[in-house]
């Protein structure tokens, strides 16, 4: 069972567009467990190579990954901001202007 539904975790996090996040908890509730969050925080431990993964941040709406670069930015941070996306001094970004609902057109 899980490995259906990790496999659809991918396949949402693989559409979301570039400049564009979901949490955890959105994927989650996107596909139908509302309280899959960490199931889906599982998923992403073990995902695909190629998949843009630093595109899934946390319901605070920063890293949950512990990568750095050597500049101590969380390496999460300096990927999404390659894609235009700001993040405060707190190493937050705005959920309401950068969250993806799963939409095709949204």
């Amino acid at each position: 069972m899980n490995d259906d539904f990790f496999g659809r975790v991918y396949e949402l996090v693989a559409a979301i567009p570039p400049g564009r996040i979901m949490t955890y908890g959105d994927i989650a509730l996107r596909l139908g467990r509302p309280h899959g969050g960490r199931t889906v925080g599982w998923a992403m431990r073990h995902c695909p190579a190629g998949l843009p993964w630093y595109r899934v941040v946390n319901s605070r709406g920063a890293s949950s990954v512990a990568a750095r670069l050597p500049d101590g930015t969380p390496m999460q941070q300096a990927l999404l901001e390659e894609e235009g996306v700001v993040f405060d001094a707190t190493g937050r970004l705005d959920l309401a202007r950068y969250s993806w609902t799963g939409a095709p057109d949204a």
